[in-house]
């Protein structure tokens, strides 16, 4: 096992593994004081071993099989040593895919922003419908491969499938039967080369779909499909193609999630029940009840009579746009935005981000990161935006309670950033937001 990680995926691979009877090498860049905690968990197997804080080539040479973290690149000259000797690569998700019984019926959902929710909500309409449903994939703690101890022929699957473990699907050559593309956005420029190389990886969603497989696109989706296949776009798709349009809701879905991009992503869900001939009464049924997830443009309490939203997962500048767009169409005449952002850079492009928040929002106050001190001065060149700086979660939202903004105004905790200058992870840097409402709830 190429990378272990600290958000229990990777020990939940391991740990199915080694109660499988596998002789486990596990190797991570990571030390044995960074890694503690997930060795805590694996202490009680004897048939794993460990070279921690550094790779190996020998280790990669010799074994029946390599599986490979999400974070690990492409080129790593290791899994190329073990490719070199046609030692299979294999990821969590798609090695599920392919062991899982052929009955099975596999929902991937993928696109820059929306495929957790989208992910949430098929598993809900699925199991409203009465279907035994299991759920995988990038979900925070869980592995896929586990799954396999649980699943049955005629089961579904629901999957949150990344660019990094589409990787997996396009080496093992398979994709899901049915298939969901919410968008294609500006991401991971800092690990992609370019948009294509991005794109590529996405791909693999449909790639190697049968005719008798189903994708489900949207207008930004179908567009990069055109974009990066052009005329060859249609050999590229072999399942049946369907459009997800916000039309297919009517009046009559009542829905709880806040914006337009929000609408799109249940009409995404809506449109794959449609497909599996699921009747329209318990899809609204399920879409009345959802909620939005965690992190997500998620509502928290009010303090001091101001709305607190937790939208941490937006770590692009796109994915901020939309929040702020969709909140501002919920505020009344004379109530206004404090935005909380910043973080790690991952060279994207900002002019958008700085655009809609000069028009939209009153006060900005930034945290500290390599991405802040992108666009810092290019804020600051607006004199009607009202700008400060903290060093902390805590401290931002101290100031914005009580020196930045009035009664009825919402703070929107929107970074637009990575968490990766202040926080080993996105969750540690929601934890952290969470708390400090906690401590200043009154």
């Amino acid at each position: 096992m190429m990378g272990l990680g600290l958000l229990g995926r990777g020990v939940n691979v391991a740990k199915f593994l080694a109660e499988c009877g596998a002789e486990l090498i596990i190797t991570d860049l990571k030390d044995k004081d960074e890694l503690a905690e997930s060795l805590k968990k694996l202490k009680k197997y004897k048939n794993i071993k460990y070279v921690l804080g550094r790779h190996r080539l020998g280790e990669f040479e010799g074994r029946d099989m390599i599986i490979k973290a999400a974070s690990v690149p492409k080129d790593s000259k290791y899994l190329d040593r073990a490719r070199e000797e046609d030692t299979p690569v294999e990821m969590d998700a798609s090695l599920f895919a392919k062991l899982a019984p052929a009955e099975t019926k596999i929902v991937g959902i993928t696109g820059t922003r929306g495929k957790s929710t989208v992910t949430h909500l098929v598993h809900d309409i699925l199991k409203a419908a009465g279907r035994t449903v299991h759920l995988g994939g990038n979900v925070k703690g869980q592995a896929t491969l586990p799954l396999l101890k649980k699943v049955q022929p005629d089961d579904f699957v629901v999957l949150e499938l990344d660019s990094w473990q589409l990787q997996g699907f396009g080496e093992s050559k398979i994709s899901p039967d049915y298939a969901i593309f919410t968008n294609l956005m500006e991401d991971h420029q800092d690990y992609y080369k370019n948009m294509r190389e991005y794109f590529k990886d996405k791909a693999n969603i449909f790639l190697y779909q049968s005719q008798d497989d189903y994708l489900i696109t949207t207008a930004s989706s179908f567009k990069a499909i055109q974009k990066y296949y052009g005329e060859r776009a249609a050999e590229k798709v072999k399942g049946t193609m369907a459009m997800a349009k916000p039309k297919i809701l009517l009046d009559d879905y009542k829905i709880q999630l806040v914006g337009e991009h929000n609408r799109q992503n249940v009409a995404a869900a809506v449109q794959l029940a449609d497909l599996l001939r699921i009747d329209s009464s318990v899809s609204k049924r399920a879409v009345a009840n959802f909620k939005p997830l965690d992190g997500r443009l998620q509502y928290v309490r009010k303090i001091l009579s101001r709305s607190i939203y937790n939208d941490n997962n937006s770590t692009t500048p796109d994915a901020t746009v939309a929040a702020i767009k969709s909140l501002q169409d919920e505020l009344e005449k004379g109530e206004n935005i404090t935005l909380i952002m910043g973080g790690s850079d991952k060279g994207l492009d900002t002019t958008e981000l700085e655009r809609v928040v000069k028009r939209y929002v009153k006060n900005v106050i930034l945290i500290p990161g390599t991405g802040t001190d992108q666009i810092r001065f290019k804020l600051y060149d607006d004199d009607k935006l009202n700008i400060d700086e903290t060093d902390t979660a805590y401290e931002a939202l101290q100031l914005a309670l009580e020196e930045m903004s009035s009664p009825g105004d919402a703070i929107l905790f929107s970074p637009a950033f990575a968490s990766f200058d202040q926080f080993s992870n996105e969750y540690e840097r929601e934890e952290a937001f969470l708390d400090a409402i906690e401590d200043l709830k009154r």
